[in-house]
């Protein structure tokens, strides 16, 4: 297959860090108090910074501002970034493979920057993106296209010759609508959802490296 650009995701798809984003939100919850709901995991599974906040202020009764909350969740995070979240098996040599290949790569991720970018510096692989696109600088989701679109034409590459690498099912879906190519990785936390992410995009892999094979 060849493609021009590739877009990344960030969590659950190259960092191994959905089930510390889970852990974060019960320990943040708690430390206000607040005794998070079993289904407290399926309830954040496709927000954004901004909406999970909101979530908390309005389902748990957090008195504090939006900003607040991320800052102190945001806080908590940072350091199980540096120390216990691990890159997805393959990651690196299939971002080695894109960049040999003169395909231009970029992250587009529902993580704030003050987080995403110490992320990938603490795993080496910053050198490999052209820029990071964030949902919250862009006043988006990705329910909606616009991330990707967005890291597109700064790629200047149309969608068509685009890839997508996401493991979240809503984003997928959003990029396939929006004409790109889309790949599924897997990843525990969303166990559940597999059938459907093969059903959605156009390639499924289970660990990175398999799509090596692909490229």
């Amino acid at each position: 297959m060849k493609v021009k650009g590739a877009i990344f995701d960030l969590d659950g798809t190259i960092l191994d860090s959905m089930t510390i984003w889970g852990d974060i939100a019960i320990d943040y919850l708690k430390s206000h108090g607040a005794t998070p709901r079993d289904s407290i995991r399926e309830d954040l599974r496709a927000t954004n910074t901004v909406e999970e906040a909101e979530h908390y202020i309005r389902h748990y009764g957090i008195n504090k501002s939006v900003e607040e909350v991320i800052q102190g969740r945001d806080s908590m995070m940072l350091s199980r970034y540096k120390t216990d979240v691990k890159l997805k098996s393959g990651v690196k040599e299939v971002l080695e493979t894109l960049k040999s290949r003169g395909v231009k790569i970029c992250l587009a991720t529902a993580t704030e920057r003050n987080l995403a970018e110490p992320a990938i510096k603490a795993h080496g692989i910053e050198g490999y993106f052209e820029r990071i696109f964030t949902c919250s600088e862009e006043n988006t989701s990705k329910k909606y296209p616009d991330i990707y679109s967005k890291a597109a034409k700064f790629l200047e590459t149309a969608p068509h010759e685009t890839i997508v690498i996401e493991d979240a099912l809503y984003a997928a879906k959003t990029a396939k609508k929006a004409g790109f190519i889309t790949i599924g990785v897997y990843d525990l936390v969303s166990d559940d959802i597999q059938d459907e992410l093969k059903e959605v995009c156009d390639y499924y892999f289970v660990r990175m490296n398999e799509m090596l094979e692909l490229l």
